[in-house]
């Protein structure tokens, strides 16, 4: 599940130029788009004029950007069909410890993101979006390739610790999407953004399952191959870095430059805000709770949901083939995309960021609540009502996705000013990078005492992922004015 800045405000169309090309990068890498707000004071800038709002979204550019914004998610999900036998046939460690380290290595690959994102995003502010861009895409590339290659567990945590140092691909695009578009035009572009983000999880997995061991799986075409039978895990990796390395390419060539580095200069205005005056500031830590919290259930339910789908019935899941759990994930996945790319846009547009927020808030219980009652069915063979529940959570609880480009915008809006942005949304990176290193090892932990135990039928993890999800309704009504706006620009009334 997986997954963020702000359209500048001006009176007229050179300053909205100069002002977009001069945002710091970790106001849009974190968060997407921001909506206008509709309560409170307006930026420095005052209201975007109608003349920006009217300008087409540049396709081409959008489209580059989302190709390399596939190259994350398909780098780091390729690795899960093969991570666990790769560490039990060239970790050398004992099957019973295989989990432990696999939890690990992903903890690991997060824990350095975290750690270098405010750097990559200071250095895209410096010296250039395309420069960071295109470094961080071969970073990835090489780090990744050279990943199917390790013949130790230590190689196999460092290889995998540099492809997370090359983080700037992911503060990055989103900057340089939104720096593409305008306030009318930015929910489109990060429908496109979202939808092949999920599309890149598909994607991995798929590469990482069928290529392989491909000396074993097709020994007619590569059985001769003495280096695949010596690295039986070089070939999907490799795809992997080549993808990234067409992207670099693509990137170098073809990308253009969104920072002005001679407007970016000035240095007018107030002194900046410290880190402690802008948690301080009204809203600002309530949104940053609230998105700590929707990711906690992301990371959570995605940890999870494949060892759900592969345990035994009697032990609490749904004792699926691995082609089974394959077309749940799919599913799964391409419905995420489907509600991000359609439904979104014109439904923020409609009901606003607080609206989308509160309908995901009351479905994500009944979503998570979907997979014990499957359980329960197959257990009773009420075959019926498991097809009916399960199609429903797979085609329509997916919808939850929603909340995770909501809750972005919504950190947006409540930025004390433009200037801050930087600092807030580096914020929530940190906040979402640690839970991500922390969360999945929590979760299955809780879910194998679960099961061992059968604590509940096997349900504990459930029960406790469905009292977080509810708690979500509590933090949404905290919400301020300013962070429940969509994209329609305040009627005069409002701003009076």
């Amino acid at each position: 599940m997986s997954s963020s800045p702000a359209s500048e405000l001006s009176d007229d169309d050179s300053t909205i130029k100069a002002a977009s090309e001069t945002t710091p990068l970790l106001a849009t890498a974190a968060t997407g788009p921001i909506a206008e707000p509709i309560e409170g004071p307006a930026w420095d800038g005052g209201p975007q004029d109608d003349s920006d709002d009217d300008k087409p979204l540049p396709l081409g550019q959008i489209f580059l950007l989302c190709f390399t914004r596939l190259v994350e998610p398909i780098s780091f999900f390729s690795i899960f069909p093969f991570i666990n036998k790769m560490i039990w046939e060239t970790g050398g460690v004992a099957k019973a410890d295989v989990g432990f380290y696999s939890g690990l290595i992903e903890s690991l690959f997060s824990a350095t993101q975290m750690c270098v994102m405010i750097g990559w995003g200071r250095a895209a502010d410096r010296f250039g979006r395309k420069p960071v861009l295109v470094i961080s895409l071969c970073g990835v590339a090489v780090a990744t390739a050279l990943f199917g290659m390790s013949k130790t567990l230590w190689q196999m945590i460092i290889f995998r610790c540099l492809a997370g140092v090359f983080a700037g691909t992911i503060v990055t695009v989103r900057t340089m999407i939104t720096e593409n578009s305008t306030q009318k035009t930015q929910a489109r572009a990060f429908s496109y953004f979202a939808f092949i983000g999920n599309m890149g999880i598909f994607i991995g997995p798929f590469i990482g399952g069928s290529l392989e061991s491909p000396a074993h799986q097709y020994p007619s075409v590569f059985g001769r191959i003495q280096f695949l039978k010596d690295y039986p895990y070089a070939l999907p990796t490799f795809v992997t870095g080549a993808i990234g390395a067409v992207a670099a390419i693509v990137s170098a060539l073809f990308i253009k430059e969104t920072l002005n580095h001679k407007d970016s200069k000035s240095s007018s205005g107030p002194p900046p805000m410290s880190t402690w005056e802008i948690i301080k500031s009204p809203g600002v830590l309530i949104v940053l709770g609230l998105s700590s919290h929707v990711m906690l259930l992301a990371f959570a339910y995605t940890a999870v949901v494949p060892v759900f789908l592969f345990t035994d019935i009697d032990l609490g899941g749904m004792g699926f083939s691995p082609i089974q759990i394959s077309a749940v994930m799919a599913v799964a996945g391409l419905s995420q995309a489907l509600w991000l790319l359609l439904i979104f846009p014109p439904l923020q547009h409609r009901i606003g960021t607080g609206g989308v927020l509160r309908a995901c808030g009351y479905v994500w219980p009944l979503f998570f609540l979907a997979c014990p009652l499957c359980n329960i069915f197959l257990r009773n063979h009420v075959i019926v009502l498991f097809w009916i529940v399960g199609s429903t959570a797979l085609l329509i609880g997916s919808g939850v996705a929603m909340a995770f480009t909501g809750v972005q915008l919504a950190l947006n809006d409540v930025s004390p000013s433009h200037e801050t942005l930087g600092t807030l949304n580096a914020l929530a990176l940190v906040l979402s990078s640690g839970i991500r290193a922390v969360a999945p090892a929590v979760s299955t932990a809780v879910f194998a005492i679960g099961v061992r135990g059968k604590i509940f039928g096997g349900h504990l993890f459930w029960i406790v992922l469905i009292s977080i999800a509810a708690a979500v309704n509590v933090n949404i009504r905290f919400l301020p004015a300013q962070a429940q706006g969509g994209f329609k620009k305040p009627s005069a009334d409002s701003e009076s």
